[in-house]
């Protein structure tokens, strides 16, 4: 499959379908929907804007998208694929140095009207950008580019089409490039595990930015003749700070999903519902608007076994998976009729996997990366054999299902699926006037932890504003600490926590914090 080409077809098909929902809430608190573009009309302005920004940008440059989970996105992301242009998302919650080096290298930078107001806090916090700022309104694009020639890309050559930075060991992310058949098989493969009308109806609640939801809320829709169903662009997304899962229980029941890419605390939080619903009849109806259960996938950080058996007892089964930017993300997932709980399924058709003797889970594939564009301490290596040594353990089973059981590395991963390496968060920390020792956790939860030890606890309240300003100065949102725990220095604390050399002893943190809450309780 070609996904371009898919969705080409799809729109000779079914030129008046929906391709994209917009939901929006009323005052009185109830959501209407509005189709904001069918298929013809998609297609017709995706390739004007492809056609533009061929003049524009150059032959095979990188285009840059700042934007929210928006209607803009979904036309910016086909055109690029149809110019044959690099794609370089960036996330809205990077701070305005982080997006300085993601858009370094890109000729032309496409904005919403989300996108833009990020751009100006950006801007006004001292970036400055080579690159021509071009804001996209959905339906307007002919008014700048009816006169250019779309030049179609040629599909059969493979390429870098888009780079998506992830976390490493330093402030800068690391860029992975993304190759147009290795999307394309992997996309392939996942229809093998899915049935048609799998995604008719997609409900985008996570960040676009991140890879594995531009697979699963655009690829997978529409190339299927499916509609991507967005919330209003004033409604953030999972992840974002403050939005807590529960709080988008009423979206997903008014949107009618027929499949969502859950985060693992949106798994939680649907199966607390699920529980509090009890044995009354219309659970289906109560959570997700309609008599069947949607195709459910998780992935980016793992889901307890007892949350997903809850849910399963219940009619909903979740199939957890496994996936890594450098795979173009989805690795290994659970499907119908081989849904292993407590395992994140078997690899896909197009992918291999050994253990190697450390344990490590090793992958190769027809989807793996071109390599990186910035290189990073924690980046993965390939083998001369091909194999991508992705730094976390696992074991198979005899049924071939595989179950992540740790990591060689330190990466966080959020409930939210954001990773977050600590090293160099912590460093970033103690900078801070009054702080002495940091660490950073906060492995499945929705937001990070820190644990700050500190020279004078009498200075408390001052030192907590003083992480806040320099967070909010000079970190993302994702790397920002809502609720820093201060304690003391000692040396008891310093001989508990950290090493003689100031590693922290990262398996004794959950231990101390649980003492913690119990003496304060």
């Amino acid at each position: 499959m070609n996904i371009i080409n898919e969705f080409i077809s799809q729109a000779q098909r079914h030129p008046h379908a929906a391709a994209i929902i917009r939901l929006r809430q009323r005052d009185d608190g109830q959501f209407e929907e509005e189709v904001c573009c069918t298929y013809r009309s998609l297609l017709e302005e995706a390739r004007q804007l492809a056609a533009h920004l061929q003049v524009e940008a150059g032959e095979h440059t990188q285009v840059g998208l700042v934007m929210g989970n928006t209607p803009e996105w979904v036309l910016a992301d086909i055109a690029l694929l149809l110019a044959d242009l690099v794609e370089v998302p960036v996330p809205l919650a990077f701070s305005g140095e982080q997006a300085a080096f993601l858009l370094q290298n890109c000729q032309v930078v496409l904005t919403d009207t989300t996108g833009a107001q990020r751009l100006s806090e950006w801007q006004a916090g001292g970036l400055t950008l080579q690159s021509v700022i071009r804001p996209l309104t959905l339906g307007e694009t002919p008014h700048y580019a009816a006169s250019v020639a779309h030049q179609p890309a040629d599909t059969t050559q493979d390429g870098v089409i888009k780079i998506i930075h992830t976390s490493g060991t330093t402030s800068q992310p690391k860029g992975v490039m993304i190759r147009r058949h290795g999307l394309d098989a992997l996309v392939d493969s996942l229809w093998q595990c899915a049935l048609p009308d799998d995604y008719q109806r997609y409900l985008n609640l996570v960040p676009l930015s991140l890879l594995i939801e531009q697979v699963t809320a655009l690829y997978m829709p529409l190339t299927s003749g499916g509609a991507v169903v967005m919330p209003s662009a004033d409604m953030p997304p999972l992840g974002h700070p403050g939005v807590i899962a529960a709080q988008r229980l009423a979206l997903i029941r008014a949107a009618r999903p027929s499949a969502m890419t859950l985060t693992p605390a949106l798994v939680e939080a649907l199966a607390e519902h699920a529980v509090s619903y009890g044995d009354h009849p219309g659970l289906l109806q109560a959570l997700f608007g309609r008599e069947e259960a949607p195709l459910l996938a998780a992935g980016g950080a793992p889901v307890t076994e007892e949350v997903l058996q809850v849910l399963n007892a219940h009619g909903i089964p979740v199939y957890q998976g496994y996936g890594l930017s450098e795979n173009s993300s989805v690795a290994t997932w659970n499907s119908r009729g081989a849904n292993r709980i407590g395992t994140v399924g078997k690899p896909l058709s197009h992918v291999e996997v050994k253990i190697a003797e450390d344990g490590e889970l090793c992958l190769r594939s027809s989807s793996l990366f071109a390599g990186y564009s910035s290189e990073d301490p924690s980046s993965c290596a390939i083998d001369d054999e091909g194999w991508l040594h992705t730094g976390d353990l696992a074991t198979q089973d005899v049924d071939g299902f595989i179950s992540i059981v740790g990591r060689k590395k330190t990466l966080i991963i959020t409930a939210n699926g954001r990773n977050i390496s600590p090293e160099w968060l912590e460093s970033a920390y103690r900078t801070v006037p009054g702080v002495q020792q940091v660490i950073v956790y906060g492995d499945r939860q929705e937001f990070l932890g820190g644990l700050f030890v500190v020279e004078d606890i009498r200075q408390a309240p001052a030192i907590r504003q003083a992480i806040a300003a320099y967070a909010r100065e000079h970190l993302n949102e994702i790397e920002f600490i809502p609720e820093p725990l201060l304690v003391p220095h000692s040396a008891e604390i310093m001989e508990r926590l950290f090493t003689v050399t100031g590693r922290p002893r990262r398996h004794a943190i959950n231990a101390f914090l649980a003492q913690h809450e119990t003496l304060t309780a």
